[in-house]
């Protein structure tokens, strides 16, 4: 599959009062990555917009494995797991320097038509010949 990375250094602002990365910051890296890997894939947001769908995302799984802390670096991995009826991706949160294992999960977006606000069962024919292409 196609995978995206992107790495992060913990800010003073991405923390609780714990000193940990505060929980809902986690959405925010996943974006990041998700981004990478549909700029990647030649069908980030305004291509979306573009091509006549928005793709909310409509399911969202988080798990935290071990902490993230202020001045650590961290990559993130976006993988896409599934195209043809929606996209699912995947996310693996890990130290930037030892490889550990931080956080992982997933979202799932469908393709809705912007001007009816229909929800498609299936995505985009363009699309999909686009990404089996990137996969074979």
């Amino acid at each position: 599959m196609i995978s995206s990375s992107v790495t992060e250094t913990i800010q003073f602002y991405h923390l609780d009062p714990m000193n940990v990365v505060w929980h809902g910051n986690y959405v925010q890296f996943f974006e990041n990555a998700r981004c990478a890997l549909l700029n990647k894939i030649g069908y980030n947001y305004p291509q979306m917009d573009a091509s006549g769908y928005v793709w909310p995302i409509v399911d969202m799984r988080v798990k935290y494995v071990g902490p993230c802390t202020f001045g650590q670096e961290i990559t993130i991995t976006a993988t896409l797991r599934e195209f043809e009826n929606r996209l699912k991706i995947d996310y693996l949160i890990t130290d930037a320097k030892t490889g550990t294992k931080l956080t992982k999960g997933f979202t799932i977006q469908v393709a809705v038509e912007k001007d009816t606000g229909e929800m498609l069962f299936r995505s985009p024919d363009f699309l999909i010949e686009r990404l089996e292409a990137m996969t074979q």
